[in-house]
């Protein structure tokens, strides 16, 4: 009896693990989508409005870590209250 429930008990960590771990992953999905975006966004803003050097790149760049980073940290405190 005392073997079933400890199988039982090692059966719901390894899925509540293989939870955490998904939701990593879709943590790290999101976040290399945000930059991305963020410097196709500042690559645009380069080319309309002709600036020679890459200012916008790089500010757009910056924003995007910053809000990629602030959205990875509320979604951590959510996994673990």
């Amino acid at each position: 009896m005392a073997d079933k429930q400890q199988s039982n008990n090692e059966k719901e960590n390894q899925k509540k693990q293989l939870k955490q771990i998904a939701a990593l992953s879709g943590i790290a999905i999101q976040m290399g989508i945000t930059i991305y975006l963020f410097v196709i966004l500042g690559k645009w803003l380069d080319v309309k409005f002709g600036n020679s050097g890459k200012v916008f790149l790089i500010v757009c760049t910056l924003f995007g870590v910053a809000i990629s980073l602030y959205a990875v940290l509320k979604q951590i405190k959510k996994l673990n209250p």
